[in-house]
């Protein structure tokens, strides 16, 4: 082959697999999205949040979180408003509140006072009512009898037309006599009764692989928490999101295909501020893509 068509040939073929290349990269773009809409677990700002419930939220809604979960402050988990004046709030805001953590422990023996939660979550319009803490267990008879525990909670909660559920923390994902009480409690409640909220730092602080606990499991899961940390002198401190060692974009893409439903962005540790680190937050949510 004479040189000049030599060189020839080769251009045609450095521009054609050029040209292939950015069409993959084009198509890989158009596969990705977004995650529309996303949320924020309110305990996030509970520094200010007492003070000026209103204020807040609509701040946070001003930064683009369109889903509230809240949580039982000193006011309750409806800030002092009635179901009917914080369903009307957060419609004039432009929020949905999906959810709420509650005092699980206060009220799971006393059904006078978890028919009044149930019935407070119901008319401000809640679709879930989550138990966010029981802390490790010693043994599996204690674990039993919380999964029992939970069954009943979560049929008085589906009366309701609400759902229930679990938030976890990393002592689930830590054994105990060789099982995770994760696993266990994911087996051994009722899916009609109790869903799960996935915290994204605190399975991944545990060690458990994210990708192949929902591979087996992500079908009992219906929230999550997006969290993001570092280990500082051999402990978990929380930080932005992307600035810390969870990998977020692919873990955020995992949970996608589990199906889980809700998007909470959740952070408990601020580099300089609540209110900062969530107007970070919402900025990375609106532009990772998955």
């Amino acid at each position: 082959m004479r040189r000049r068509n030599f060189i020839k040939q080769t251009g045609l073929l450095t521009a054609g697999a050029f040209a292939l290349g950015q069409g993959e990269l084009w198509a890989d773009m158009l596969r990705k999205k977004s995650i529309n809409p996303f949320g924020v677990q309110l305990y996030s700002v509970r520094d200010v949040l007492p003070e000026d419930p209103k204020g807040v939220m609509t701040k946070l809604a001003g930064m683009g979180y369109k889903q509230f979960e809240s949580y039982g402050g000193k006011d309750g988990f409806l800030w002092g408003m009635s179901p009917g004046e914080m369903k009307t709030f957060l419609g004039d805001i432009g929020v949905d509140m999906v959810s709420t953590h509650f005092n699980y422990m206060g009220v799971m023996n006393n059904p006078d006072e978890l028919k009044k939660n149930i019935e407070m979550a119901e008319g401000a319009g809640l679709k879930y009512m989550l138990c966010p803490y029981i802390g490790a267990q010693k043994s599996w008879d204690d674990w039993k009898r919380i999964a029992d525990t939970l069954n009943r909670t979560g049929e008085e909660v589906k009366k309701a037309g609400l759902k229930f559920g679990y938030h976890n923390h990393d002592y689930t994902f830590r054994p105990l006599e060789g099982k995770l009480p994760q696993e266990y409690l994911l087996e051994n409640t009722d899916p009609g009764y109790v869903t799960f909220e996935l915290d994204l730092c605190w399975i991944d602080v545990a060690g458990v692989d994210t990708a192949a606990h929902l591979g087996k499991y992500g079908k009992r899961y219906e929230l999550c928490h997006i969290k993001d940390y570092n280990m500082v002198d051999g402990k978990p401190l929380q930080c932005d999101l992307g600035e810390g060692s969870v990998d977020m974009q692919d873990t955020l893409k995992v949970v996608d295909k589990s199906g889980i439903k809700y998007f909470l962005v959740e952070q408990e540790q601020y580099p300089v501020s609540s209110l900062e680190s969530l107007a970070h937050d919402a900025v990375y949510m609106k532009n990772v893509k998955i």
